[in-house]
């Protein structure tokens, strides 16, 4: 057995030992009595003593999964120089090293190549490094302003929020709906506890957990009283001791399978584009050399030739270009508070055309404010007030700004106090978004327990059987049923948001509340909330359908708000599909309105979910933002997800870009970074593509009539290497307005066609100079003769080095003439400027190869000097070759419909 097979095992044996080991703890603190779990891990239900808090950190690690930070120095410098194009340069230098070195004589060894090459490689795989390394660390930046925390208690400490990673064994966390699990954990106290954990089983469907001492042998994962760090609380509340942390948790034990990841549209075109250029080149280099080989009769110099055209066909910088891209653009989206999590969501940013959102604070200011409290009759009663009060303030789930704008409006009537000094809560039934009204137990000096239920107005009618009508408890008949209704939608048409309240005088035995107790229930009145439009929404939603995004709201709440706060910032409310109606709806009915209907209401998590699904299956790139609990399956289900950094841990974990402003004009922006980011990489891709296809066509012709190569292979690595420093500076480049206006979904399939359109141009205007070097310029410097009548060998070596500097030179204006012609569909230099450094960059590009002949450098490479006749011949060629690719731009636009 080798050293690497048995380290293998070692390690394998030494994983499955560790699993074993955490089955067996998990199980033993499923059946372990809690005061015999508590003990066992230095802990009380008050909590561990803070002394000791650092040394269970010490005992049982941090609560971070090591495999999930990013990795080090090391793995960022093998990305960056291992990819599919440096491995072809690193396979050429190996080559040229054993044809120049190697095979040849002492004094006729040539490094010469095998320097350039290394040098691309090295600038290539420096550049996106050095990239990647600024993109990590401002990305680390970034995150450190966002940040999960979890409710913890200590002994001698009020229990409070602290970061999960200092959470350790033996801390007592409290869980409420929308809490990520921070760890593996013995739960000792539950109140109607659903947890979602279908990132650990599979499980679709929430599951129940309660807190009771396990008894039966089965797997630890079925356990009722064992919660999973990675799964979230769905609703309900729950206390419980920390078992497991960290890597020694389950998610930890499986995090690599979990971390895995389908790959995204981006990183499949641009692996499509990488092996279309790679197969391109792999067909072209063998037939350059056997044509060179057979017709000058030197298979040596025609293979290094082959290896120079193997070069130049490797689009090595398109890595780093691409990484530069995507740096730029989170580099500039965080300069607009947004925060990108993932890089390459940048280009689905720019990719989407539609954007699904919530209503509560995207469309609306999020400053709820409680307008008025009315009794059944539609009267102001502060009594009503009194009881929402009770249950907002006294719930232990998410306080949601309902809840806030309750105990608000109560602190200004200055009966906060008075409220809080006579009621004791004794129990409650947490929210859930499935029955949409959450229930408190309270007691007061008198003995005296009441139920109180606040709730979606339609969800407390339906548990209601009596109702409280000018101080009388009667029937809750159909007349008043249809009053509350008529009521609550007038209240609905003026954008208000409504809920009822309801309540039960001593309703049962203390400690025994359930769901089932919501029932037979008196109405009492109701509460109507505004929340208005932000002033910036409907230029925002005009902007965002101005590049063509169409926004739609996707909302729980309740139409008739939903539809009056939507047509004050200018959406269509003529067409709503309710949450009840997608339920009778097929998959391919709802599919033939996602594209009419804007706006859809009274939905639950599932059914959000679904209706993204049918926009993707449709064939649209789907956004969908949100902050809450249930839009956290519609955010993963979405090509991008962006949240707030006020929003849910489970959303902000679902999130691709996290907003610090919770505010369309924000996406506006991120949109714009996103198509720009794109349109640089397709540049670049477009710009080597045609350039390549073109050249191609020029060293088979010249390789086929000339007598010699048309091109020094050293200087045809030369020229590909100072071309490749000039497309450096596209990241930096403008992108056309226009150009924007459109979304941008990677497609790999418009290359071919640009190759073949713009390709052949260049070939006619290197053959254009080839004829020119070979039947002018070059007689012109050698005696008036023609390569076949000339004996002098230093007179051929002149004729071959006039010939090679003519077309070296042609060769980067024409290439860096391309570069400004095709970056925009407009007319170049007047009505769309390139970047200051993409101007200067490639200016830079064009004074080094012209100048290099010139200078004592220039020898080394085998340059000559040119007559001035040249130049004007080729500044003639370069007007003519404008004109013929613009021509070839509208011709291109016409058909395709775009240049880019």
């Amino acid at each position: 057995m080798t050293i690497f097979k048995k380290k293998r095992k070692e390690a394998l044996q030494s994983e499955i030992r560790k699993q074993k080991e955490q089955k067996k703890r998990m199980k033993q603190a499923a059946k372990l009595p809690v005061g015999n779990l508590l003990d066992m891990l230095d802990s009380f239900k008050e909590g561990i003593s803070p002394a000791i808090v650092e040394e269970q950190m010490e005992t049982y690690g941090k609560n971070t999964l090591t495999n999930k930070e990013p990795g080090g120095v090391a793995k960022r410098l093998f990305d960056a120089f291992i990819n599919p194009f440096t491995v072809i340069l690193m396979v050429l230098v190996v080559i040229s090293y054993v044809t120049d070195v190697v095979l040849m004589p002492e004094k006729k060894q040539d490094w010469t190549t095998i320097i350039i090459i290394s040098l691309m490689v090295l600038i290539s795989g420096v550049l996106r490094f050095v990239q990647e390394t600024r993109s990590s660390k401002a990305a680390e930046k970034l995150n450190e302003m966002i940040e999960n925390t979890t409710r913890v208690k200590r002994l001698g400490e009020q229990a409070k929020e602290i970061p999960i990673d200092e959470v350790v064994v033996g801390d007592i966390v409290y869980l409420a709906a929308g809490d990520m699990i921070p760890a593996d954990m013995r739960l000792f106290q539950t109140k109607d506890l659903f947890i979602q954990q279908s990132s650990i089983t599979g499980e679709s469907a929430p599951v129940e957990k309660v807190a009771k001492t396990e008894t039966q042998d089965k797997p630890f994962i079925e356990y009722t009283n064992l919660v999973f760090m990675g799964s979230d609380v769905v609703s309900g509340s729950a206390a419980g001791v920390v078992v497991a942390v960290g890597d020694d948790t389950l998610i930890g034990s499986i995090s690599q399978e979990i971390q895995e990841k389908e790959e995204t549209n981006f990183e499949k075109g641009m692996n499509n584009v990488s092996w279309l250029l790679i197969r391109f080149m792999m067909v072209m280099v063998p037939v350059v050399f056997f044509i060179n080989g057979f017709t000058k009769g030197d298979f040596v110099h025609a293979l290094m030739f082959a290896i120079s055209i193997a070069v130049g066909l490797t689009p090595e910088m398109l890595p780093m270009i691409t990484t530069t891209c995507l740096a730029k653009g989170a580099y500039r989206m965080s300069k607009q508070k947004v925060i990108v999590k993932n890089m390459n969501s940048i280009q689905n940013f720019g990719a989407i055309d539609i954007l699904c959102t919530d209503k509560t604070g995207t469309i609306t200011q999020d400053k709820v404010v409680l307008q008025y409290n009315l009794d059944v009759n539609g009267n102001e009663d502060d009594r009503v007030l009194r009881h929402a009060f009770l249950n907002s303030y006294y719930q232990t789930g998410l306080k949601n700004y309902i809840d806030v704008a309750i105990i608000n409006r109560t602190k200004v009537k200055h009966m906060y106090e008075d409220i809080v000094d006579r009621y004791e809560k004794i129990d409650e039934i947490p929210f859930d978004f499935n029955r949409r009204r959450m229930s408190v137990v309270v007691e007061d000096k008198q003995k005296k327990v009441q139920l109180i239920t606040k709730g979606a107005v339609e969800e407390i009618l339906s548990i209601c059987s009596f109702v409280e009508l000018d101080g009388q408890v009667i029937e809750l008949h159909d007349d008043i049923r249809d009053k509350v209704v008529r009521v609550v939608d007038e209240l609905n048409k003026e954008g208000m948001r409504v809920i009822a309240v309801a309540q039960k005088t001593n309703p049962r035995e203390v400690d025994a509340f359930g769901v089932q107790d919501e029932q037979a229930m008196v109405l009492i009145g109701y509460l109507a909330f505004l929340d208005p439009p932000k002033p910036t929404t409907k230029a925002a939603i005009k902007a965002l359908q101005h590049y063509g995004v169409a926004v739609k709201v996707l909302t729980g709440d309740n139409d008739l708000v939903t539809k009056a706060i939507c047509e004050q910032v200018g959406m269509d409310g003529s067409d709503i599909l309710l949450g009840s109606d997608l339920e009778q709806m097929s998959d391919e009915e709802v599919k033939t309105k996602v594209d009419e209907v804007d706006i859809y209401a009274k939905l639950s998590p599932q059914q959000k979910s679904r209706l993204v699904k049918l926009m993707k299956e449709k064939g649209h790139a789907v956004g969908f933002m949100g902050d809450g609990i249930n839009d956290a399956l519609a955010m993963n289900q979405a090509d991008i997800g962006i949240s707030v950094d006020t929003a849910v841990d489970i959303a902000k974990e679902s999130a691709d870009i996290i907003l610090l402003e919770k505010d369309l004009m924000v996406l506006e922006k991120g949109i714009i970074e996103g198509r720009k980011t794109y349109g640089n990489m397709i540049k670049y891709v477009k710009m080597t593509a045609s350039s390549n296809f073109g050249n191609m066509f020029s060293v088979l012709v010249a390789s086929a009539f000339l007598p010699f190569l048309p091109m020094d292979p050293v200087q045809l690595i030369l020229l590909n290497l100072v071309y490749d420093l000039s497309c450096t500076a596209i990241p930096w480049d403008h992108m056309d307005a226009s150009y924007l206006l459109k979304p941008r979904t990677w497609n790999a399939d418009g290359i071919s066609s640009f190759m073949k359109y713009f390709g052949p141009i260049s070939s006619i205007f290197d053959i254009l100079t080839y004829v020119l070097l070979y039947f002018v310029i070059c007689p012109m410097m050698c005696g008036g003769l023609l390569f076949h009548e000339i004996d002098s060998n230093s007179t051929r070596l002149l004729y071959i080095a006039v010939f090679q500097t003519g077309w070296l030179i042609e060769s980067m204006w024409t290439q860096t003439f391309v570069i400004q012609l095709i970056r925009t569909s407009k007319i170049p230099f007047i009505q769309s400027r390139p970047s200051a450094m993409l101007l200067l960059f490639t200016t830079i590009s064009v004074v080094i190869i012209t100048v290099l002949p010139y200078v004592p450098m220039g020898g080394y490479f085998e340059l000559t000097p040119l007559p001035l006749i040249y130049f004007v011949w080729i500044f003639g060629f370069m007007i003519l070759y404008f004109v013929s690719v613009s021509v070839m731009k509208k011709l291109y636009i016409k058909k395709y419909g775009e240049l880019l």
